[in-house]
């Protein structure tokens, strides 16, 4: 398939000390095929200097296309995303957190199904492949793997990783979601939704997980993952 243009759609609360470097990964990754970035980083309203360091970053790199649009108030996560979802304009549209828990080098291993024509939607694992994994947290694993299980349930897709942030779109199909889920459902949401899309063609490859602590800045707990059981009920079962 023949893409011009990436989005690369960053939610941002509270990054202001290290979202420099994740910008600087992305800007160095060569796409295949010469396809362009296009970087929208939605602020939700942080607060420390998250925006005076993304806005020192677009005046020092002129030459990077990045879209910068802020919150007036905090939303949470999902609802950046449906921020920065509407002001994509690629081909396709990729999510990226803003810490350093992903690797943007592997926006490649994500693109490599939609540039052979054979998907619409693409997951990145954290569970398949033999790529790096820091070692963290038993029960945030098996928490995942049930809230996969129970998502694949209800979406019959076979995912090994639903929570995974990594996920690539078709930028069209994406916008023509109603999405509603402002926090930390949107992943089960988003899921359930594009799997009742008809003859969408949902992929799946290996990536690297660099996981941080909480000490680090990890921001998902345990409320999070009974919200994804809800709403894992609420846009399988109910709907």
């Amino acid at each position: 398939m023949n893409i011009k243009k990436l989005s690369i759609v960053i939610p941002a609360y509270n990054e202001g000390p290290t979202i420099h470097h994740i910008l600087d990964k992305i800007k160095e990754v060569e796409l295949v095929n010469n396809i362009e970035k296009e970087i929208i980083i939605v602020n939700d309203c942080s607060r420390d200097n998250t925006e005076e360091s993304i806005k020192a970053y677009m005046q020092a790199n002129p030459g990077l296309n990045i879209q910068y649009k802020k919150h007036e108030f905090n939303q949470g996560k999902g609802a950046a995303l449906h921020t920065g979802f509407a002001m994509a304009t690629g081909e396709y549209t990729v999510v990226q957190d803003a810490d350093l828990e992903y690797d943007p080098q592997e926006f490649n291993l994500l693109l490599g199904p939609v540039v052979k024509g054979f998907a619409d939607v693409v997951f990145g694992s954290r569970f398949i492949g033999g790529n790096p994994h820091r070692i963290l947290f038993f029960w945030h694993s098996i928490g995942n793997k049930i809230l996969t299980f129970l998502s694949n349930m209800f979406t019959n897709l076979n995912l090994t990783d639903m929570e995974t942030c990594y996920k690539l779109f078709r930028t069209d199909l994406l916008q023509s979601l109603q999405l509603t889920e402002k926090r930390f459902g949107f992943e089960p949401e988003v899921t359930a939704k594009i799997a009742k899309v008809p003859q969408v063609r949902v992929y799946e490859v290996g990536i690297s997980y660099y996981g941080r602590t909480y000490a680090e800045g990890k921001k998902i707990g345990w409320r999070d993952g009974f919200r994804a059981i809800y709403c894992i009920l609420k846009f399988g079962f109910f709907k």
